[in-house]
């Protein structure tokens, strides 16, 4: 292998790492959430830099299952979990 190619190689696995790093780096919250609606119901678990932001992020992933159209998913969304634990990590 070429030298310049094994450069740029390892400016791209640098490149790679530093911006995994910096992603994950920045998740402190995480939150699981049920949600109920309409009947129907779902959980997940999501991360984010605050509580909120994580809370906000379960929530939309629960309800993308059981919802069908842009009016049930904006509704789910404004509905209180029925379980929320959050831990801060």
């Amino acid at each position: 292998m070429k030298k310049g190619n094994l450069v740029t190689l390892a400016v791209l696995l640098a490149m790679g790492a530093y911006l995994l790093y910096s992603t994950l780096a920045s998740q402190k919250h995480e939150c699981e959430v049920a949600i109920e609606f309409r009947g129907r119901s779902n959980s997940a678990t999501a991360s984010a830099a605050t509580e909120e932001e994580a809370v906000r992020n379960a929530v939309t992933t629960a309800c993308g299952p059981i919802t069908a159209g842009m009016d049930e998913t904006i509704a789910c969304g404004n509905v209180q979990p029925v379980k929320k634990v959050c831990k801060t990590l």
